[in-house]
Order: C-alpha cells, then structure tokens, then sequence
C-alpha cells in the first residue's frame, strides 16, 4: 500500500503494482511487439520489389519506432494508463497525483523503456524497481507515474463508504445531482473514507469546504445545522442508489431486447442501517477536551456501513476507536437510551 496526496489534501490508500504483475504485464507487452516487428519487417521487405533501398529502409525504421515507442504511447494514453498487457493482468499507470496518464507522461515512459528493455533487456528498470519504495522503474521517475493494482481481490473491497443517514432520507430523495462531477464525488468519498484518521481540526475544515463545494452544485440546499460528513454521506449514497437504479434498467432493457427474461427492473432499496454519526449538530467552536467520536452503528451483513477500520492503530481517535465497544449499537431517532454523556468537542 502506498499514499497519494489529492488536490483536496485528502490521502488515498493505493495497492502499488507488485514486481511479479509487472513482469508479467511487460512480457505479455513484449511478445505482443515482437509479433508486430515480424510483421512489419514482412511487410517492408516486400516493399523491396517495387521500391529502392530507401524506401525499404525509411519505412523499416518507421515501423520499428511505431511498434517499440508509439505502442505504449498510444495505449497509456487513448486507454488512461493501460497497454494489453497491463489490461490481462490488471494494472494501470497514473501520475503520482493520482490522476490519469498524459500524453507527455506516457511518450516519456515509452522512450525510457526502450532503453531500459530493449537496449538493456530490462536491467535498469529491475534495478530500480528494487531500490525505489513505490517500485518505480526509470520510466516511472522521469515521468513522474506509478504503477497501480486496478483489480483487487473481492476481500480486499470494503464495500460503500457512504450511508444514507436517515433524517436527510426525505431531503436527498429530490436532489438535481446531474451539476456533480465525478472528481467533486471522488474527493468526497475519499475524505469519508478517511474520516477517522484526520485531527479534529482538519477534519472539520476540510469536510466544510468540501461539503461547500458539493452544497454549491446540488439542489435543493440541504437543511441548516447538518455536519458536513452526513451531508457528503447523503448525497453520495443517494448517487449511488440512483446510478443502480439506471444500470439495472438498462440491463432490463437489454434482456427484453434480447428475447430472454427479465431478472427485475430495479432491485429493492436495502434497509437504512443507523448512521455512524447520531442526528444534526450545529457548527459552533470546539468544545475543550479529548476527543470522541459519536456512537457508530453495528455492521449488517451486505450492507453499507461509515465505521472506523477495525485495525485503527495510532490516530486521534486511537484511545476511543481502540477501546472495547458496546455489544449493542445506540438506535438513531427518538425513544431509544441516551448515548453516553462526555465531552464533545465540535458535535
């Protein structure tokens, strides 16, 4: 696992490519270019017959730069950072911000690999790979990319972040969301996602602008005194619900096209489990003293669920988060007990 650091200064967990995936993806590369090379010496040699030496050799060179450096180029590039290689065996190249490859990026990495693999059959990049942390071969340095794991394991998923916090249920039902973009989501889900592990103060700052932000494109305004993570919480399971609402519609629709039975249209909205942060709180100065989060709801099986990792370790939370929690979740809404009285600092 490795950090990158977002425009928003929000730090995202990713799974770095490991060496073995990407010898593989590299070989698969390989063999894939070394059949285009045969091809197109085939055919240039052919074009002996009815041309000079000139020709022969000029389009000779063309085709062997086309297939060793505009390969690469143009795949990372059309295909956000994935040849046919790194598509088998699931890896894609971004910047070190995290964003998508460019054109300069990839045309870089692509040079520095023919000198790397076929001048020096693969040596430099080894030798880098082992010395740099985030196993990053020349090409990766010079262009200033990293190798990621796109595909992991289904046990390494920790399913939605966002849950659907039930006194914004009836305001998130009317939302326009069409003005959100997917980077403002991203950003959003990524900060809930590492909620539990930003200081108090940075925390909230941080939630504010974003929550600012998501305010400004959405509509209708959300109610007043509602904390900026259960508003992003809201909106982005709302986005969520709508978006399996229209894929499953369209799979519909592509099975009545196809002749065959319908599996349903819409699947069924799941339970609303309780929030992991209790109702609104209005914004005010923080409060003095250690601080503590909200009492957080029990996991469902299959459901979504906004809950620190079990596995916390040091944090700001770490003397809360790493105590031993109650058997039984605290219920959101009116006629259940109380919640413990304490100190809390900003809610």
């Amino acid at each position: 696992m490795a950090d990158l650091v977002t425009g928003e200064a929000v730090a995202l967990d990713i799974r770095v490519a490991r060496l073995a995936s990407r010898a593989c993806a590299v070989l698969l590369d390989l063999l894939l270019q070394l059949v285009l090379l045969n091809i197109v010496v085939y055919v240039t040699a052919m074009t002996s017959l009815v041309a000079d030496d000139a020709w022969t050799v000029g389009l000779t060179l063309l085709g062997v730069v086309a297939v060793i450096v505009g390969y690469p180029c143009a795949f990372e590039t059309l295909s956000r950072g994935r040849t046919l290689g790194k598509m088998a065996v699931g890896l894609r190249v971004v910047g070190d911000d995290g964003g998508p490859v460019r054109f300069r990026q990839a045309l870089v990495r692509a040079l520095a690999g023919f000198v790397e693999f076929w001048v020096f059959y693969g040596s430099p990049a080894l030798i880098t790979s082992f010395c740099n942390r985030r196993g990053k071969r020349l090409g990766d340095l010079f262009a200033g990319t990293i190798v990621i794991q796109e595909r992991v394991p289904a046990s390494a998923l920790l399913g939605p972040v966002a849950v659907m916090p039930p006194q914004l249920a009836w305001w998130a039902r009317n939302l326009e969301l069409s003005m959100l973009s997917d980077e403002l989501a991203m950003t959003a889900r990524q900060y809930l996602s590492r909620f539990w592990e930003l200081l108090p103060e940075v925390r909230d700052s941080l939630g504010q602008r974003i929550a600012s932000q998501v305010v400004a494109v959405v509509s209708p305004p959300p109610p007043p005194g509602v904390r900026p993570e259960i508003l992003l919480s809201a909106v982005l399971a709302e986005r969520r619900h709508r978006e399996e609402l229209r894929l499953a519609e369209r799979l519909a629709r592509r099975m009545r096209r196809l002749g065959l039975p319908a599996w349903g249209t819409a699947p069924a909205p799941a339970p609303v489990p309780a929030m992991a942060m209790a109702g609104p709180a209005p914004y005010g100065p923080p409060r003095q003293g250690p601080p503590a989060p909200p009492p957080f709801s029990a996991p469902q099986p299959g459901q979504p669920r906004f809950l620190p990792p079990n596995d916390y370790g040091a944090g700001p939370y770490q003397n809360v988060l790493n105590a031993p929690r109650p058997p039984a979740p605290y219920p959101a809404g009116p006629g259940g007990p109380p919640p413990p009285q304490g100190p809390r600092p900003g809610y």
